[in-house]
């Protein structure tokens, strides 16, 4: 199976700074999140803060669930933390 990100949600995470967003294959519901650095990296031009971040993660919604994909690709876990270098 593959990755599918067929739930549009996503929110913040002030504790882990980074924004959570969640994937599906088959029944299996898998956690992704995206570091602030990664986001200013990918949207340089985003306001800092939740709102800037959420944003952020909006305009790049596709290249950020490219990128996990390709992380999920290599492992199967059920939870991934995209960092810059996954951009």
């Amino acid at each position: 199976m593959s990755i599918r990100f067929l739930n549009a949600s996503r929110s913040y995470d002030a504790t882990r700074r980074s924004v959570c967003f969640w994937g599906h294959d088959a029944t299996f519901e898998i956690t992704f999140s995206v570091e602030e650095d990664a986001l200013r990296l990918i949207s340089p031009q985003s306001n800092r803060g939740e709102a800037g971040f959420l944003q952020a993660f909006d305009a790049n919604r596709t290249r950020i669930e490219t990128a996990a994909s390709k992380a999920y690709g290599r492992s199967r876990q059920s939870f991934y933390r995209l960092s810059g270098a996954d951009f």
